[in-house]
C-alpha cells in the first residue's frame, strides 16, 4: 500500500516545511561545520574570492597585448563643406572636372571600416605587465588563503567561548542548587538552635551572590552565542539556542605538526609575490622610454546616394613612436614605481620580524595553557575531595557556615578554571596554527 497517495499535496508541503524545524535547525555544532559554514558564508571570505576574480580578470586585460585588436565603425554625414564633401566625393570615386570645388552642394557619404591592429614591440611593457598581473592573482590566491585561516581560526574561538559561557552557567548553576541545599540545611537547624542567625545569613547572602553571578554569565552565553552566529555569517535565530555538539572529534584531532614555521604563512608569500610585481611595475615604467612598433591594416567602403556612387579602399603600414621629450613626466613615473617597490619590500621585511615574534607568543601561549590545564585537572580533584568532606561535616554541625562557603566558593573556581583551561587550550592551539601558516583544522 502506498501511504503517501492518501496525503494531500497540502499536507506534504507542511511536513517538508517542517524538516528544517525538525532535523536541520536542531542540528548540533562540530568545530568543523562552524569553520566550513563561516568560510562559506562570511563576508571576508567573499571579499577575499572578489578580489581574487579581480586578479584574474588583471591577467586577462594583460593577455589582451599579445592579441590582435579588431575594431569596426560606421557614419552616415552630409556636409557641403568644401573639405569634407571633397574627401567624401575621392572616397566615392566619383570626382569629374565640371565640379564646383567652392560649392560642391550638398554631399553625402555612408562610411564602414574596419581596423586590424597588433604591437609588434611595446619596450617590454607588455611582458612586464602580464608578469605583474600573474603576481598580483598569486598575491590575490595567498590572501584568500590567510583569510581562510583567519575565519577558521575564529569560528573555533567563538564556538568554544559559546562552550565556555554555557559551561560556566552550569558550574554556576549548580552552585546556587549546593548554596541553596546548604542554606535550607542551615535554615533547619537554625530553627531548632543549632546554628547561629549570622552563619544563615551568610549562606543565604553567598546565595544570592550566586544567582548574581548566574544572571551575568547568562547574557554572557547569550552574546557569545549572537558572536559564534557572526562569525558564521548567519542571523542570529530568533527564539533557538544554538546547539554544540558534546563530543566534537574535530576539536580532538588538532595536533600540531612539528616541522611548522612561521615562514610558510600565506601572509608573507602574499607580500613577496606583491614584491615581485612592484619590480615588474618599474619595468613598465621605465618603458615608456622605448619605442613602439605597431602594424594596421583597414578596409573601408564608402557609399553616396547624392551622387550615386560607390568605392571601397584600404590602407595597411608599420608605425613607430619614441617619446623624446614628455616634460618629466616618465621620469617622475619611474621614481614613483621604485618607491613603491621600496614601501612593499620593507612592508615585507616588518612582516616577517613580526611574524616570527607572533609565531613565538603563540608558541609559548599554547604550552602556557597545556600547564594550566594539567594544574586546573589536579585542582578540580582536590576541591571536590575537600568539598564532600566539608558538606558531610557541616550536616553534623562541626564546620562553620563561613568555612562551609569557602570551600563551595573554591570548587566553583576550580571547576571554572577547567573549563576555561580546556578551552583556551584549543583556542591557544587553533592561534598556533594560524601564526604558523596552517590551516587549524584540516579542510575535506
Amino acid at each position: 500500500m502506498n501511504v503517501s497517495r492518501n496525503i494531500p499535496a497540502a499536507r506534504w508541503a507542511a511536513l517538508i516545511g517542517l524538516l528544517p524545524v525538525l532535523g536541520l535547525a536542531a542540528q548540533p555544532w562540530t568545530a568543523g561545520e562552524a569553520v566550513a559554514t563561516a568560510l562559506r558564508n562570511h563576508p571576508d571570505a567573499a571579499l577575499a574570492q572578489a578580489r581574487v576574480a579581480a586578479a584574474d580578470a588583471m591577467i586577462e586585460q594583460a593577455n589582451a597585448a599579445w592579441l590582435p585588436q579588431l575594431s569596426v565603425s560606421g557614419r552616415y554625414t552630409q556636409t557641403n563643406s568644401p573639405m569634407m564633401a571633397f574627401g567624401s566625393i575621392l572616397n566615392q570615386r566619383a570626382f569629374n572636372f565640371s565640379l564646383d570645388f567652392n560649392h560642391p552642394g550638398r554631399i553625402d557619404n555612408l562610411n564602414a571600416t574596419g581596423t586590424v591592429g597588433y604591437n609588434l614591440y611595446s619596450g617590454g611593457r607588455a611582458t612586464a605587465g602580464k608578469k605583474a598581473a600573474q603576481a598580483g592573482a598569486r598575491a590575490a590566491a595567498e590572501d584568500l588563503r590567510a583569510a581562510q585561516h583567519q575565519l577558521a581560526t575564529e569560528a573555533i574561538k567563538a564556538l568554544l567561548n559559546l562552550r565556555k559561557a554555557r559551561e560556566a552557567v552550569a558550574t554556576l548553576e549548580a552552585g546556587v542548587q549546593a548554596f541553596a541545599a546548604a542554606a535550607e540545611n542551615a535554615r533547619l537547624r537554625f530553627d531548632a538552635g543549632q546554628v547561629l542567625k549570622a552563619d544563615l545569613l551568610s549562606l543565604e547572602v553567598q546565595l544570592a551572590q550566586t544567582r548574581e553571578q548566574l544572571t551575568l554569565a547568562r547574557h554572557g552565553a547569550a552574546l557569545a552565542e549572537r558572536a559564534f552566529l557572526f562569525v558564521l555569517g548567519q542571523p542570529p535565530t530568533a527564539g533557538e539556542a544554538v546547539e554544540l555538539a558534546s563530543h566534537d572529534p574535530s576539536l580532538a584531532a588538532m595536533q600540531l605538526a612539528p616541522t611548522a614555521d612561521s615562514a610558510v604563512r600565506p601572509e608573507l608569500a602574499s607580500l613577496r609575490d606583491r614584491v615581485a610585481a612592484a619590480e615588474k611595475m618599474v619595468a613598465v615604467a621605465r618603458s615608456a622610454r622605448r619605442p613602439t612598433v605597431n602594424a594596421f591594416a583597414s578596409y573601408q567602403y564608402d557609399q553616396g546616394w547624392k551622387l550615386n556612387r560607390h568605392a571601397d579602399s584600404w590602407l595597411a603600414g608599420v608605425a613607430i613612436d619614441l617619446n623624446v621629450f614628455d616634460g618629466g613626466q616618465t621620469s617622475g613615473k619611474i621614481r614613483q614605481a621604485e618607491a613603491e617597490l621600496e614601501q612593499v619590500q620593507e612592508m615585507l621585511r616588518k612582516a616577517e620580524l613580526g611574524f616570527a615574534l607572533e609565531a613565538e607568543q603563540a608558541r609559548l601561549a599554547h604550552l602556557s595553557a597545556r600547564e594550566r590545564l594539567e594544574v586546573s585537572a589536579q585542582t578540580v580533584a582536590q576541591a571536590e575531595e575537600s568539598a564532600a568532606l566539608s558538606r558531610a561535616r557541616f550536616e553534623a554541625g562541626a564546620l562553620l557556615a563561613a568555612d562551609l562557603i569557602g570551600v563551595e566558593s573554591r570548587l566553583l573556581e576550580a571547576r571554572m578554571r577547567r573549563t576555561f583551561a580546556e578551552a583556551d587550550e584549543r583556542i591557544a592551539l587553533a592561534e598556533l596554527h594560524r601564526a604558523l601558516g596552517r590551516a587549524p583544522l584540516a579542510q575535506p
